[in-house]
């Protein structure tokens, strides 16, 4: 075991797909001689060059539309977008072109590309720098979504989604840039595209991922003084969802609250919420609640902490699921 923060766990994992296979290689804005704004690609153009950690433009339909050429000659680009709200220039490549390839070559092509983007709140950040914009991703068809919560599964989770012979979004939860575990680098982490349930409960089922994971470990604690056992479940891959680990959870505990910081309308819990009541109906004891964000942009950094979902929110809605 070696503990680390997810931003090197993050980079200790695409060194070790830069060393693994000659094929990779990084493109993004500032990611080499500075190393990236969260330093997580720092210090890897020194050691593999020029040609394998590529300064780009700032051009982010430059940056995904030059990885899908690539991929189709055979490469392995993951690219990295700065920020989450700066996607958007390059969403037509991605949602049109990416994730259609291998649909379009009827199977004769694939578009073996990673995006990177850390998205998501907390950090005291200015507009278009806090976006949580994964429900729009999740819609297209083709496109793999994973994300991490903590440093030992950023650190297989990244190589993992490097091996995909599919698009993958790797989003990074930046608040959680910092939070420092352990990282098994022998042994590799459950699969990036399933779910998995840290902690175990009888009472109800919280499920969120990236970000929000350790407040909804901190949530499961509190409740423990009022003698409720609550399971958590990291969902960790967003497109494919692990509807199976889920389900089973409800199946026990006869309740379920999903939460994440993008908006509620639309988001992701709106879906795992009728799939749910398609599958374990006759076991829900209440409705499935959903703990998100406001249907709004995302606020300046002074309020912030009154739209980020939090450990009294989400006991809130506990609460909410015991009195039916």
């Amino acid at each position: 075991m070696t503990r680390m923060t997810m931003a090197k766990a993050l980079s200790s994992g695409l060194r070790r797909v830069l060393q693994e296979h000659p094929k990779s290689l990084l493109i993004g804005e500032d990611i080499g001689r500075l190393g990236g704004v969260y330093r997580v690609t720092e210090g890897l153009m020194a050691d593999f060059g020029t040609d394998r950690v590529v300064d780009s433009p700032l051009a982010e339909s430059g940056i995904i539309g030059t990885s899908i050429g690539m991929s189709l000659r055979g490469y392995q680009p993951i690219a990295e977008i700065q920020f989450d709200g700066f996607v958007f220039p390059g969403f037509n490549q991605i949602t049109t072109q990416l994730a259609k390839m291998r649909a379009r070559s009827e199977g004769r092509f694939g578009a073996p590309v990673v995006v990177r983007i850390p998205y998501g709140g907390g950090i005291g950040s200015i507009e278009h720098h806090s976006e949580s914009p994964e429900a729009l991703f999740a819609h297209t068809a083709g496109l793999r979504i994973i994300t991490p919560s903590n440093p030992n599964d950023a650190y297989w989770m990244i190589q993992q989604a490097a091996a995909c012979q599919d698009p993958v979004i790797f989003f990074e939860p930046k608040r959680r840039y910092w939070l420092k575990g352990d990282v098994d680098t022998e042994n590799p982490a459950q699969d990036a595209f399933s779910a998995q349930v840290i902690r175990e409960g009888s009472d109800a089922t919280i499920v969120t991922y990236g970000p929000l994971v350790p407040v909804a470990l901190a949530a499961a604690e509190a409740a423990t003084e009022d003698g409720r056992s609550i399971e958590v479940i990291d969902l960790r891959s967003i497109s494919p969802i692990d509807f199976d680990t889920i389900t089973d959870s409800v199946r026990k505990t006869g309740r379920l609250i999903v939460t994440h910081e993008a908006p509620i309308f639309g988001g992701i819990g709106g879906e795992i919420a009728a799939r749910v009541s398609e599958r374990a109906f006759l076991s829900l004891e209440a409705p499935v609640i959903r703990v998100g964000g406001f249907h709004m942009p995302y606020p300046v950094a002074k309020v912030e902490d009154q739209y980020l979902p939090d450990i009294d929110k989400l006991l809130d809605a506990v609460d909410r699921s015991f009195e039916y």
